[in-house]
């Protein structure tokens, strides 16, 4: 149970960190079937009988229509935490690379899916979604917006959307995706394989490996690039809350 109580540690502080959860939240957690996403909802589901706001969880599944994907075992894991769940079918994989044979698909199925998600949470009368970003997704996005747009930014601990009325909530931020991989082998997760001819050759994945590389000779690197956004206060990192370092965090 250890690997439970360090993620609860972990979800916990960033959820007390940025003001995530307030009472009565209905919250929706995305599920796309990997670790991350399973990590988080069953971390949430139990953080439930403790937590002094009472919130209740909710998963959804957006399909993008992929032949034979079994969400069987999804469906089971959610019934044992006593989470509603909800897959929508899609033809997002279709569209995508049938009809618009896209070349750089990422950017679009992304965008669709999110809108998938966001009126599936609104259908079940959610007013919260939480996604599974991880510490390690937080580098990597702030850095490839830095080498591939040369700007500063990442994605938000926490963000509004007004035009659905729902409130993105990240409450992995703390959590290394080393943290989440052994989290999830030792909680036997229900993982699904990405069934996406894109999956693993993106520029995520370049990001990623070179700053494998770098942080060989290097070590801590990623916990310093972290420390910067929180303290240039950037797209809603704060200092406010005790934002991870080296010490605390162990790779």
């Amino acid at each position: 149970m250890n690997e439970l109580k360090r993620m609860l540690s972990f979800v916990r502080r960033a959820v007390d960190d940025y003001g995530m959860i307030e009472e009565g939240d209905v919250i929706a957690v995305g599920i796309s079937g990997g670790k991350d996403s399973l990590a988080l909802l069953e971390t949430l589901a139990e953080m439930r009988r403790f937590y002094p706001k009472k919130y209740e969880v909710k998963a959804v599944t957006v399909d993008m229509g992929f032949p034979e994907v079994d969400y069987s075992g999804i469906a089971a894991f959610c019934e044992k935490f006593g989470v509603e769940y909800k897959v929508v079918n899609t033809d997002i994989a279709k569209i995508i690379f049938d009809v618009r044979k896209e070349p750089n698909p990422c950017s679009l199925c992304a965008k669709m899916r999110r809108g998938s998600l966001h009126a599936a949470a609104q259908e079940l009368g959610c007013n919260k979604v939480a996604l599974g970003h991880h510490f390690d997704d937080v580098v990597e996005t702030f850095m490839m917006n830095l080498f591939f747009e040369g700007r500063l930014g990442c994605f938000s601990p926490m963000s509004y959307l007004s035009n659905r009325k729902i409130t993105l909530i990240r409450p992995m931020i703390y959590a290394t995706e080393k943290d989440v991989i052994y989290f999830a082998r030792r909680r036997e997760l229900p993982i699904v394989k990405s069934p996406c001819p894109e999956d693993h050759n993106t520029e995520r994945e370049n990001m990623k490996k070179l700053l494998a590389d770098i942080e060989r000779g290097n070590k801590g690197l990623k916990h310093r690039i972290f420390r910067a956004l929180c303290k240039g206060e950037i797209d809603g990192f704060s200092v406010k809350g005790r934002y991870p370092d080296a010490g605390e965090i162990k790779d």
